[in-house]
């Protein structure tokens, strides 16, 4: 039976439901519920087949998309970081009525580069996921290290995504590449150009595996969105500079009353 993990915290009239990345799960949020549980009704969501959300196999985004959806409050700001990000955008294509801002966080609608797109190159990800057979443990850590390699606080950052891993049920084989060819195969950019929700993208200057060339190419594409980079941060600004990333958050919020 498919079991989505679901839990509710906050009292805050607003509701945010939050969608964590790639081989993690919703503990990723810890550092900053306490500061936007007074603002938000938070919905903290293990991704299907991720942490605690069990009985998945590999999924498509749009499957991935309809099951969180399925779960979701009526109306909502979706916030979604790295995969997160892309079913977070896609929940605003495909139900536009539940999803009432859109935030990604270190997200691009595609990952993989392409010869006019700056991204991940294809044989990394098509790399991810034939180590995931070999050494799966090893595979996961190695992504992670990647998402906050070139900050002030690396190595501390890097034990807090790992904690948030090791926490729960590691994602099986089969569910981390499916994530993975999401990863290398999505691309929203067009679709997105059309959005009518308002639209707030965050980054990380530091990020290598989001290059900060896309922010200005995606604010000439999207010119109804904002975009913040915040200048010493990686993959997870969430985790490097909690203030910031929630202060911008709740200037976004005020910005939508």
């Amino acid at each position: 039976m498919n079991d989505l993990w679901w839990e509710t915290k906050g009292e805050g009239k607003c509701h945010l439901v939050l969608l964590h990345g790639w081989g993690l799960n919703a503990q990723v949020w810890d550092c900053i519920t306490a500061e936007l549980a007074p603002h938000f009704t938070l919905h903290l969501v293990d991704l299907p087949g991720y942490g605690r959300s069990s009985g998945f196999g590999a999924l498509t985004l749009q499957q991935m998309t309809e099951a969180v959806l399925a779960r979701a409050p009526d109306s909502a700001i979706w916030l979604g970081w790295s995969l997160g990000g892309l079913v977070a955008s896609q929940a605003a294509l495909s139900a536009p009525q539940r999803v009432q801002a859109l935030v990604t966080v270190a997200s691009s609608p595609c990952f993989c580069a392409e010869d006019d797109w700056p991204g991940i190159k294809p044989e990394v990800l098509s790399g991810f996921q034939r180590q995931l057979s070999e050494d799966f443990q090893r595979t996961v850590e190695r992504f992670l290290a990647l998402q906050t390699l070139g900050t002030e606080t690396a190595r501390a950052d890097a034990r807090k995504l790992k904690s948030a891993v090791l926490a729960l049920p590691m994602p099986g084989e089969t569910v981390l590449n499916g994530g993975l060819e999401i990863l290398k195969t999505a691309d929203l950019r067009a679709p997105l150009a059309s959005l009518k929700q308002p639209f707030l993208r965050l980054y990380g200057r530091l990020d290598g595996l989001v290059p900060r060339k896309i922010v200005a190419m995606l604010d000439e594409a999207w010119p109804a969105s904002q975009s913040v980079i915040f200048p010493k941060a990686a993959h997870a600004p969430f985790i490097s500079h909690p203030e910031d990333f929630c202060q911008a958050l709740l200037d976004f919020k005020a910005s939508l009353a």
